[in-house]
C-alpha cells in the first residue's frame, strides 16, 4: 500500500512539474534586458565597413531608460546626437523592435518607428527582427529601397549587448560593455 501511495505522489509531482508555466523566450530576453533598467553603458562600432567611420569616431552610449513587463526603451546616443531610441516590446510569443527617430526639437523624423518582429523565438539571449511591411513601405516612400531587406539583431550575454543590421552587402554592428555602467546621459530628444 505504501508503494502505491508513493507511486501516486510521484506521479502527481511529475504532472505538476510538467504543467507548471514556463517563461517564454521573449519574456526571458525582456527580463534580461530589464535587469539593466536605469543604467547606461558605452560601446563601439565592431564592424569594419568604411561607411561607418562617422559612428566609429563617436562615443556610443545606451541607456535602459524605461522598462515594464511588456517593453524596454533604450535610447542610443551617438556622441551628442540623442535622436535614436530602440523600443523592444512583447508581441504575442515573440518580440518587436522599433527605431524611434526624433529631431532635436522633439519632432518625429520622416524615417521613424521602423523595425520588425521576430519570426523565430528568441534563443540564447538573441533575437532577429526582419523588416516588417510598415518599414518596407516607409523605406520605399523615403527613397531607401535598399533597406527593405534589413534584418536587425539584438544579442545579450553576461558581458555585452550587440546590435546589428544586416542586408545583402551590408553589415553594421555595435557592441556595448555590460560589465561597466557609466554615467546616465541626458534624455533623448523629444523626451525632455
Amino acid at each position: 500500500m505504501k508503494l502505491i501511495h508513493a507511486s501516486a505522489a510521484l506521479g502527481l509531482m511529475s504532472l505538476a512539474a510538467c504543467s507548471a508555466p514556463t517563461e517564454a523566450p521573449a519574456d526571458d530576453l525582456l527580463a534580461s534586458l530589464s535587469q539593466y533598467c536605469g543604467q547606461a553603458f558605452e560601446g563601439a562600432v565592431t564592424s569594419d565597413d568604411p561607411r561607418d567611420a562617422d559612428w566609429a569616431s563617436e562615443v556610443l552610449t545606451i541607456h535602459f531608460r524605461e522598462c515594464s513587463d511588456d517593453e524596454v526603451r533604450i535610447p542610443l546616443h551617438v556622441g551628442e546626437n540623442r535622436s535614436r531610441t530602440w523600443i523592444i516590446s512583447r508581441q504575442g510569443d515573440g518580440l518587436r523592435l522599433q527605431h524611434d527617430h526624433r529631431h532635436e526639437d522633439g519632432s518625429e523624423d520622416a524615417v521613424t518607428m521602423y523595425g520588425g518582429s521576430t519570426i523565430t523565438p528568441p534563443a540564447n539571449g538573441r533575437a532577429e527582427f526582419p523588416a516588417d511591411q510598415y518599414s518596407k513601405d516607409l523605406f520605399e516612400r523615403e527613397g531607401l529601397a535598399v533597406s527593405v531587406t534589413n534584418v536587425w539583431t539584438i544579442a545579450l550575454t553576461d558581458t555585452a549587448l550587440t546590435y546589428a543590421l544586416d542586408r545583402p552587402e551590408r553589415h553594421f554592428e555595435v557592441s556595448f560593455d555590460m560589465t561597466r555602467p557609466v554615467e546616465v546621459p541626458p534624455a533623448p530628444w523629444g523626451a525632455e
